[in-house]
């Protein structure tokens, strides 16, 4: 995806750092690893839709982090370039949405990173973008679904695709006007009932959907870079002064 579609309203957070190790996030998350992760997941400054993305979730009564797929692909999906739409989803109708309700009711996950760019929307502004973080530091936890999608002209053994997407909904005052969306972001103290399995599960994640509370994120510019994800490396974090339009 280049710089400019992303430019003519790709929704928001359609790109994420994710350099930490994945056993920072375990820890935070009181989560187990899946088998083999660390030795197979590399630390990324620019991740796209349809690169690979850690995701937590319940399994058994044990959360597991393990790495999925970004941009959902629903079981019944006969073609899997539905997921390259579907790597965000609207908190105001995951429920309803053929694509999303099921995943909504049954496969909440949580997923960490260390932060998502959006690019500067307002009048007036140079078309740069901005890095988003936790002002407190801490890792950023955002409100994800994931589903299970088998290939149906592969050999039985062949393992299920594990796949995710982001939830979003309306800003808060800490996005400045950039984009009119943002990442559902989930505080730690939330995540028992964002992940709660049981019937009431969806009926809980449901209040979660909301803005994060004001003062959550800071931001700053970047270097326009990112827009490719054959850039990479940490310089993509690096502020930047803001462009001139003149």
């Amino acid at each position: 995806m280049t710089l400019k579609s992303l430019e003519k309203g790709v929704p928001v957070c359609g790109r994420i750092a994710l350099f930490s190790p994945p056993i920072r996030f375990a820890r935070l998350l009181d989560a187990a690893l899946a088998a083999g992760l660390e030795e197979t997941t590399h630390p990324s400054w620019n991740v796209g839709p349809q690169r690979q993305l850690f995701g937590v979730a319940e399994h058994g009564g044990e959360r597991v982090l393990d790495r999925y797929r970004w941009g959902l692909l629903p079981g019944w999906a006969k073609d899997p370039s539905i997921a390259n739409r579907l790597f965000n989803a609207r908190g105001e109708t995951v429920a309803e949405k053929p694509s999303f309700r099921a995943a909504f009711k049954k496969r909440p996950c949580v997923i960490p990173v260390d932060g998502f760019y959006e690019w500067d929307h307002r009048s007036g502004h140079a078309k740069q973008p901005h890095y988003f973080t936790r002002r407190d530091g801490d890792a950023l936890l955002l409100a994800g679904l994931y589903e299970y999608w088998r290939d149906p002209t592969a050999h039985e053994d062949v393992p299920a695709l594990q796949t995710c997407t982001v939830l979003t909904t309306t800003p808060n005052d800490d996005m400045d006007e950039i984009h009119d969306r943002m990442p559902v972001v989930v505080e730690l103290t939330d995540v028992d009932e964002w992940l709660d399995p049981g019937e009431t599960g969806p009926t809980q994640r449901a209040h979660l959907i909301r803005p994060a509370r004001d003062g959550t994120l800071q931001h700053y510019g970047v270097d326009p870079a990112v827009g490719s994800v054959r850039n990479d490396g940490p310089q993509l974090i690096e502020p930047v002064e803001p462009q001139s339009l003149f």
